[in-house]
């Protein structure tokens, strides 16, 4: 099964030429968006050493412990910080949706639709 999901994924990262699409990538560490992507070779999976050596850190803290490798670990602060922005996202849908309903200009929705979008963003944006 994992075998499909990594071809299906593969297969939606590459043209019909076979290279890669202009999809954005981000670091597997601090969520930075990745200049430069080269068509050739493999993917860089981290914006530098550094974040590829907490990365590293933090894949041997977890071996240790016994969890399981796809297990995500957040501190107190960062599930509160993870709440609060998806409270954010919730409360700016509910802000459009009520919009709509009550009947506001295109332009109140399009300003509404704008901040839900940078919440979202910022929800993006784990670490």
């Amino acid at each position: 099964m994992r075998e499909v999901a990594a071809q299906a994924d593969a297969s939606r990262d590459e043209t019909r030429d076979g290279r890669r699409s202009a999809r954005p990538q981000h670091c597997g560490w601090c969520g930075r968006r990745l200049e430069g992507e080269s068509s050739v070779g493999r993917r860089r999976r981290y914006c530098g050493q550094s974040c590829r050596q907490r990365a590293y850190e933090r894949r041997s803290a977890v071996q240790r412990t016994g969890l399981p490798e796809d297990a995500v670990v957040l501190s107190d602060a960062e599930i509160a910080t993870l709440q609060d922005r998806l409270f954010q996202v919730r409360c700016a849908a509910e802000d459009v949706a009520t919009a709509a309903d009550e009947g506001a200009e295109p332009e109140q929705l399009r300003r509404l639709a704008k901040e839900l979008a940078y919440a979202a963003g910022e929800l993006e944006r784990l670490r």
